[in-house]
């Protein structure tokens, strides 16, 4: 995860949404060419043959997206920074 400590409001902002924007367009075209995929995969033979497996794995990485995103949304370095700058405050009048 790349430092944030140095960026504006204006800035995280900024990085937020082309982050939510880039999470929301892997989503679409997770959607859709899967989508064609399985009617492929239906049309071409007899049940499924190929493409569950390659919305397992493409899911998989899709997953991975959506939890980098949830935890760089969060901004967890900030807060713990600011955690511990205020422990070590209060700790060391």
């Amino acid at each position: 995860m790349s430092d944030i400590s140095g960026l504006t409001e204006e800035q995280l902002a900024f990085r937020r949404a082309k982050a939510t924007t880039g999470l929301l367009w892997h989503v679409g075209v997770y959607v859709i060419i899967n989508g064609m995929l399985w009617f492929l995969d239906l049309w071409t033979g007899p049940g499924i043959q190929w493409a569950f497996w390659v919305t397992v794995f493409w899911g998989v990485g899709l997953l991975f997206h959506v939890l980098a995103w949830f935890v760089d949304g969060r901004q967890v370095e900030r807060r713990l920074a600011q955690h511990y700058l205020e422990k070590e405050r209060r700790d060391n009048p």
